[in-house]
């Protein structure tokens, strides 16, 4: 019996169908996604081209002329300590925010989807530092954490002499790095929950029957079949970390000494302070496509995102 290839496809290599569209349904397909090209085109390319072209002049961001001055800023951005050390507290916080997002975000997810009373109740306070202003949380912490604050005031309580947290670079980074975590618990904690609420059952009800411990079910089940979502989070904490500015802003000011001046300070601090816009842009290129690198590592080490229990 011969196979029948339906009318629009027809026989591709090694016998597979390939989609063969008519003239009407590609104009058709066009005309639908105009606007969301004009759109895309308008308020994202264009801008990213834009800025482009600007991190390769001299423009003080105010003078209609702006100075085509070629890859002289990406050329002082590589001799410039400020850049590197910013790229190195910017990859120590994003790695210390992704371990922990991961880790705190599935731990509260798992607890959320116990067979708890008021379990919504739960999920809303676990939720709610997600909806809180960033400005209003970094000032809060910033007062917990301040030499005569709540956090300090605590540790005296039980004989311990608490440190000036935000006058020391490593601390401040720690610091910085458990508001980030505790900002976006619940969002990841929701993400996670979503997943875990979306696998099947019936094979973890198979595996506790043949003697699988929660451990067990967690480690080699949950775990694996949750990459995926994994890989989200991971990405959303790297993209929040290389994009970080309004927490550390209030927080630290980047402080001290550069300890938490990430890429979006120094940024901020090029283009805005000293109104050298193309050597700002510059930065933001460089931060792009640190991100883009990083996202498509991630992508490639998690297995392109597909789940798989082994």
């Amino acid at each position: 019996m011969h196979s029948e290839l339906r009318p629009g496809r027809t026989s591709g290599r090694g016998g597979a169908p390939r989609e063969r569209y008519s003239r009407e349904e590609l104009l058709t397909a066009g005309l639908f996604l105009l606007p969301a090209l004009v759109v895309l085109g308008v308020f994202v390319i264009y801008p990213i081209i834009s800025a482009g072209y600007i991190s390769l002049t001299s423009w003080n961001g105010f003078s209609p002329v702006k100075e085509f001055i070629g890859f002289d800023n990406y050329v002082r951005l590589s001799q410039d300590p400020e850049f590197w050390n910013s790229l190195l507290v910017t990859c120590i916080y994003a790695v210390g925010v992704s371990v922990l997002s991961v880790a705190s975000g599935l731990v509260v997810a798992l607890l959320l989807d116990a067979p708890l009373r008021g379990r919504g109740f739960y999920r809303g306070v676990y939720f709610l530092p997600a909806v809180t202003s960033s400005v209003a949380a970094a000032i809060v912490w910033r007062y917990m954490l301040d030499p005569s604050g709540f956090v300090n005031t605590v540790l005296a309580g039980v004989g311990v002499a608490g440190p000036d947290w935000l006058q020391d670079r490593w601390l401040a980074l720690g610091a910085l790095t458990l508001l980030t975590v505790w900002k976006n618990v619940g969002f990841n904690a929701i993400l996670y929950l979503t997943a875990l609420q979306a696998l099947p059952v019936g094979v973890f009800e198979a595996a506790q029957m043949d003697g699988a411990n929660f451990v067990q079910r967690l480690r080699y089940m949950t775990v694996p079949l949750l990459r995926p979502m994994t890989f989200f989070v991971v990405v959303q904490a790297l993209i929040t970390c290389f994009q970080a500015f309004d927490l550390v802003y209030v927080l630290t000011g980047g402080g001290p000494q550069g300890g938490t001046e990430v890429l979006g300070m120094i940024m901020y601090r090029q283009a805005f302070r000293l109104s050298d816009f193309g050597y700002g842009t510059a930065i933001a290129f460089v931060t792009l496509f640190l991100v883009l690198g990083v996202t498509l590592v991630n992508w490639r080490a998690s297995g392109s995102g597909r789940s798989s229990l082994r």
